[in-house]
């Protein structure tokens, strides 16, 4: 008699327990944090592919895009405080159930409202995911030398993600279609499901705080109203009266969440006394400015290479490997001298040497050869390379060793945020690829937009961040 699904599930999970050790829960939660990390960016390259099978404009594609981000970024805070409450397997557990039932959905949405919904849906599981692997490869290595070289290989397959990202994209878009950038999440996440529960034991903290369901409100209402007048605005102009309409509800939005963190004290989702830290403010600022014109620039530039230049999938992949890889390269050395010199000579060195490259891509027009993009990315990834580690020690190094988790999230929350309101920026101003003049005049001016705030931001971490990282402590 053949095996049911149930009996072979069991015997899986059997496997799992016998083979349970610290280094197969990094593997599984390495998994989970990939697939993360990836769908940020392997979406980009398959955006013409769902555009024409799905009949939808830069407008629905920014939605594709964004309904993603904006989950992740409104859910970030509070899913590690919900890990903390109820323990960090169970919150990991169901995201990687949320995240592989929204992966299914989207590889099957037949149109783009069904697939901007399916995105939310995986953006949740994401939310999830993200901080609670950490948590658990932490509680894995009790000591702490084996801590320090399981966190290493965790962010390091963070780093792969990205420029993995748009090479299987463009792979899998080439060869079997968009759906399959989605679907390939189905059986990853079912086999990681399966170890998990079986290996990763339970943990939770015996003083977590409170969940701030007001400030989650609240937050989601800022960033929801802020992209939709930007997307929207972008679409039927700046005066409709739906846009004015986003426009003053995020308005209305910003005091009210203040109000309401306010009086939410140490429980609250965004703490006001780290956010009076200058040290902090500016690692975040500079945090949100880096997604802000990455992610952007990113998205309008998928769309110029390939519906432009009239490159396939696989080969915009390809193109802009030499952004990606100097991320995942470089990125731990930048770490290293982070840690020996501190923060601001990195980031500000980063934000600079990445503003080139942006300024660059102002020279790209629709017929010109790679060799002119090529520089462009170079700089750009080096720059990236050193900023990001630079901006995520700074962020904790200027708070309490006690809230160092909570200040990393905070930063990758700006992060998340920042990229969901540049793709929504940088549609509305480059318009539809179809227009290719008009096109390719959006793209300079988000390119040199990014840029300058670039620039702006190398400033702000010239003179605020510190010059040695010395946790909890301002300079």
């Amino acid at each position: 008699m053949a095996d049911t699904p149930v009996t072979l599930l069991r015997r899986a999970v059997g496997t799992a327990r016998h083979a349970g050790s610290p280094r197969t829960v990094l593997v599984v939660m390495c998994a989970g944090y990939f697939l993360v990390l990836l769908d940020v960016t392997i979406v980009n390259v398959a955006l013409p592919a769902i555009g024409s099978a799905l009949g939808t404009d830069v407008g629905g594609l920014q939605w594709v895009v964004d309904g993603y981000a904006l989950a992740l970024a409104s859910l970030m805070l509070t899913s590690g405080t919900a890990g903390d409450l109820y323990g960090h397997r169970r919150v990991v557990l169901g995201g990687l159930v949320v995240f592989g039932a929204g992966s299914l959905a989207c590889g099957l949405a037949p149109g783009v409202p069904v697939l901007v919904a399916a995105r939310v849906v995986q953006g949740v599981g994401a939310a999830l995911l993200l901080p609670g692997t950490l948590a658990i490869v932490s509680r894995a290595f009790p000591d702490d030398a084996a801590r320090a070289r399981a966190i290493g290989v965790w962010a390091g397959i963070g780093s792969l993600a990205l420029p993995a990202g748009p090479l299987l994209g463009g792979a899998l878009t080439d060869s079997f279609g968009w759906r399959a950038i989605f679907l390939l999440n189905v059986p990853i996440v079912l086999v990681a499901l399966v170890w998990a529960a079986a290996i990763v034991r339970e943990s939770r903290e015996e003083r977590a705080r409170r969940l701030d369901l007001p400030g989650v409100l609240l937050g989601s209402v800022l960033l929801l109203a802020t992209t939709y007048a930007f997307i929207e605005g972008g679409r039927v102009g700046a005066g409709a009266p739906q846009v004015l309409a986003a426009a003053g509800v995020a308005v209305l939005a910003v005091p009210a969440l203040a109000v309401a963190e306010l009086r939410r004290g140490d429980d609250a989702m965004l703490p006001v006394p780290l956010l009076r830290r200058p040290a902090f403010d500016a690692a975040n600022v500079a945090a949100g400015i880096m997604n802000l014109g990455t992610l952007g620039t990113l998205f309008v530039l998928m769309l110029f290479l390939q519906s432009v230049q009239h490159r396939s999938a696989l080969l915009a992949g390809l193109a802009v490997i030499p952004l990606f890889a100097p991320l995942a390269v470089i990125a731990p050395f930048g770490g290293r001298v982070t840690s020996r010199i501190g923060a601001r000579l990195p980031a500000t060195a980063g934000l600079l040497v990445a503003t080139a490259g942006l300024a660059l891509l102002a020279r790209a027009g629709a017929h010109s050869g790679y060799p002119v993009l090529l520089p462009a990315f170079l700089l750009w990834g080096l720059g990236l390379g050193l900023l990001t580690p630079a901006v995520v020690a700074a962020a904790i190094a200027a708070v309490p060793g006690e809230r160092a988790g909570l200040a990393s999230a905070m930063n990758n929350t700006a992060r998340q945020t920042g990229g969901a309101i540049g793709i929504a920026v940088a549609g509305a101003v480059a318009g539809q690829p179809g227009d290719g003049e008009r096109f390719v005049r959006g793209f300079h001016a988000v390119a040199l937009g990014a840029a300058g705030l670039y620039a702006a931001a190398a400033l702000v971490a010239l003179l605020m961040l510190p010059g040695a990282l010395v946790p909890g402590r301002e300079r």
